[in-house]
């Protein structure tokens, strides 16, 4: 008898690195899905009112294509799928681990303690997903400002007109296609270092910090209920894999628009670039003011559905890649759940 506890702590250690692995597969396979959707979410969240270039994300996703081609939708994809898997991987792993550092003898935790592992996961992923975040957003959004550019001067004319049209569809495609620079995710991060050092890659930290923290409060305890839900009965804790992919799009679609409004600062204070008239922000507290006191609360909002859609998907395959246990496959033992223990 006691031989059976020390042969589960044993098995939870060595899964480890298989929970690494499935992370990183899982984020690999949901931004190669998702990223346009993501790219979508950081136009809109940029753009302020009276200079909005699209109505919503299938408007931005068309204009996109027109303008940059079927690969502008993927500008910045190479940093996010380079970078995800270590963030996948650990905000995963870390809240395995701390779940099964704060749980009880029988393997039972409380809401709190649920909670808690949560936010000590996402404190820990932020390590990699500010710089990851940093540069992603300066790519994404460079198509934006390259268009704003060439409407600018259809922009002064309605404004002195007397115009309150916020959208200017109809005069996005009227000058001629301006010459994208590209800056690599490389480039960008020389720059910063040079100028900024380490610091410069960790800007909006703060804002990174308040998002991700009551993300995954709400998310892992969520999910794991959810999954429960799905047990076949008290004595067999495994769930089908389509149930774990529902739970995960679930509790991710919930959690992340409950952030959404944190998600919106975080993109505005990360975003190095300003198109004319855009104002800068002195840290979170100046940012959350001059959004109320120009655009009003609907502003925080914004994107807010993309958001949704990109990580629901995106935390639906990384349980499935959980359930299933590729990780565990391809090391060649078997998988251990920290949700069922």
């Amino acid at each position: 008898m006691r031989q059976q506890p020390r042969t589960m702590a044993q098995q939870q250690q060595i899964s480890l690195p298989a929970k690494l692995i499935n992370g990183g597969i899982a984020g690999m396979v949901g931004v190669t899905c998702v990223f346009p959707i993501d790219l979508a979410k950081t136009r809109l969240q940029n753009q302020r009112n009276g200079q909005q270039l699209y109505k919503n994300m299938m408007d931005c996703l068309i204009k996109t294509v027109k303008s940059e081609g079927y690969f502008g939708m993927y500008r910045g994809a190479a940093v996010n799928l380079t970078l995800v898997t270590p963030e996948k991987a650990i905000k995963l792993a870390a809240n395995d681990f701390f779940r099964q550092q704060l749980s009880n003898n029988a393997g039972k935790l409380t809401v709190f303690k649920e909670m808690l592992a949560g936010c000590c996961a996402g404190m820990c992923q932020v390590i990699i997903t500010t710089p990851m975040e940093m540069l992603k957003i300066q790519l994404q959004d460079a198509g934006r400002l390259v268009a704003q550019q060439r409407v600018m001067p259809s922009v002064v004319t309605t404004l002195k007109m007397g115009g309150t049209s916020a959208v200017l569809s109809r005069s996005y495609n009227t000058a001629p296609k301006p010459r994208v620079m590209r800056m690599s995710a490389i480039e960008i991060t020389r720059e910063l270092l040079r100028t900024k050092g380490v610091a410069g890659l960790y800007r909006g930290l703060g804002a990174t910090l308040m998002r991700d923290i009551p993300f995954s409060v709400v998310y892992f305890p969520l999910f794991a209920h959810l999954q429960q839900l799905g047990q076949h009965s008290s004595g067999n804790s495994s769930v089908p894999f389509y149930w774990s992919f529902m739970s995960g799009c679930l509790a991710g679609s919930v959690a992340a628009v409950a952030v959404s409004p944190c998600d919106v600062v975080k993109t505005r204070l990360q975003s190095l670039k300003k198109g004319p008239n855009e104002e800068t922000y002195n840290g979170v507290v100046d940012c959350i003011r001059k959004i109320l006191r120009k655009e009003g609360p609907r502003a925080f909002l914004k994107g807010a559905s993309c958001r949704a859609l990109v990580i629901a998907p995106l935390f639906g395959i990384a349980q499935v890649v959980y359930c299933v246990g590729v990780g565990e496959f391809l090391l060649g033992y078997t998988p251990y759940n920290i949700y069922s223990a």
